[in-house]
């Protein structure tokens, strides 16, 4: 059941480190904004002109491909196990990579490194959390903190290995280096991988009382929780929080470059030290999560954002490029940590891959707002400067929806004459579906305003 045929309590730490592992080769994304002046360099050099919101195209569609794949894949997790669900998506994140080394077009590079290799990350995504999830009920938060914890720093990795081979090699190479790589390496770290047995617990565990003062959650499906507002709730929270981060983390480079003076070198090494505080953060949101509750965790995570904003926004210097994006990255990090815990916790693991399939689509959603929006900010008005004035804003706004709408829904003992899920403690239905559609229609017209 667990490698080395160790007891379950001590063997379920190895699928941790090895989905630490997983998500170091997954989260190489998030070296992407030192593929920008390279990638806009090389298609330069063929004649096909690429602009900034073209450049970042890639990103996005990856990031889309990704959130769209861990909904679809994610129930063919306990069908066909968790090792040949890593291994299809090992191969496939690789194959994005390599395609990518032919592409000759930048339409033709989103769609292979883009779709192909998100794809691949979105079905590979979901194994080692649901691992997590599933071996951990005792301490659910810490232990999806540390598997996302690969994902996060990946870039200070990668990105570090990108930044030697652009340099030593170029573009091309580097993209079928990275391939090669990833086909062999996240296949082989998927062959260990295996799920507890229905309803595990840890020895002398007892589940109750819920998390932070929650109530214990009751376990439903995916089509159970759709109909609850804390989805909706919880889903809307994800989308900003991932479209306000995104939209500074997707150019720490230019930005770099542009209001603290850094040369292109130096400031492909800070995304590196950056993704320290990007993967720091997903193991100190997932622990706070578990103390705090998600509500809590989240209004926080929003408030920093909204300070890193603001601060670079007001007084775009060196030392605050530093201490800002540190914390956006920081708390950028903080959601892929709260929204897969939180999901855990209003709503159980007895359909866990799917649900939490469902509530990443945020993610996508927000990936391919944020990196767009910056783009289109970048090009209106000369500046990236000028993009943290919207992120504030949207983390501000996120703030107060975390408060109102992510609560816990009544657990089904308390349903009467069947009138099924959804009213979240503490508010009635009516008043609860008129600030969702506040939200709905909140995140519609800022869009819509900066199209």
């Amino acid at each position: 059941m667990t490698p080395l045929g160790l007891p379950p309590e001590q063997g379920r730490w190895i699928f941790i480190a090895l989905g630490l592992a997983i998500n170091l080769a997954l989260g190489s994304i998030y070296a992407w904004s030192a593929f920008l002046e390279p990638v806009s360099g090389h298609f330069r050099a063929l004649g096909e002109p690429v602009s900034a919101s073209g450049a970042l195209l890639p990103f996005s569609l990856f990031l889309v491909a990704f959130a769209v794949a861990m909904p679809i894949s994610g129930g063919y997790i306990d069908r066909w196990g968790p090792r040949s669900m890593a291994l299809l998506g090992g191969f496939l994140t690789g194959m994005g990579w390599l395609l990518a080394s032919f592409a000759t077009s930048p339409l033709l590079l989103a769609l292979s490194f883009g779709v192909i290799g998100g794809t691949g990350v979105g079905i590979t995504y979901g194994v080692p959390v649901t691992l997590a999830a599933r071996w951990f009920p005792d301490r659910r938060g810490a232990a999806l903190g540390l598997t996302l914890l690969g994902f996060g720093i990946s870039a200070l990795l990668t990105g570090s290995i990108a930044g030697f081979l652009l340099g030593m090699y170029g573009v091309i190479p580097t993209f079928r280096i990275f391939g090669v790589a990833f086909i062999v390496l996240i296949p082989l770290l998927a062959l260990p991988l295996s799920l507890p047995p229905a309803g595990w617990r840890p020895a002398g565990w007892d589940p109750a009382p819920g998390m932070a003062g929650l109530p214990v959650p009751w376990e439903c499906t995916r089509g159970e929780m759709v109909r609850t507002p804390a989805f909706y709730g919880l889903w809307v929270c994800f989308f900003i929080a991932c479209a306000a981060g995104l939209m500074a983390v997707s150019i720490a480079v230019p930005v770099g470059m542009e209001a603290a003076g850094l040369e292109s070198g130096v400031a492909s090494i800070m995304v590196a030290f950056f993704a320290i505080f990007n993967g720091g953060g997903r193991p100190v949101f997932g622990a706070l999560t578990d103390r705090l509750n998600p509500r809590n965790t989240a209004m926080l995570s929003f408030g920093l954002i909204t300070l890193g904003s603001l601060l670079l926004w007001r007084v775009p210097t060196p030392a605050t490029y530093i201490l800002a994006f540190a914390l956006l990255w920081g708390s950028q990090g903080a959601w892929p940590a709260i929204a897969p815990t939180s999901t855990a916790a209003f709503f159980g693991t007895r359909d866990y891959p799917r649900c939490y399939g469902v509530v990443y689509l945020a993610y996508g959603a927000g990936a391919l707002a944020g990196p767009m929006l910056a783009g289109s900010i970048r090009t209106a008005t000369g500046s990236y400067i000028g993009v943290f004035p919207w992120v504030a804003v949207l983390a501000a706004s996120g703030i107060g929806i975390s408060y109102w709408l992510m609560r816990p829904p009544e657990h089904p003992a308390g349903r009467q004459n069947g009138t099924g899920w959804g009213i979240t403690s503490g508010l009635g239905r009516s008043g609860m579906y008129r600030r969702l559609r506040f939200a709905s229609l909140w995140i519609f017209g800022f869009l819509v305003k900066l199209r």
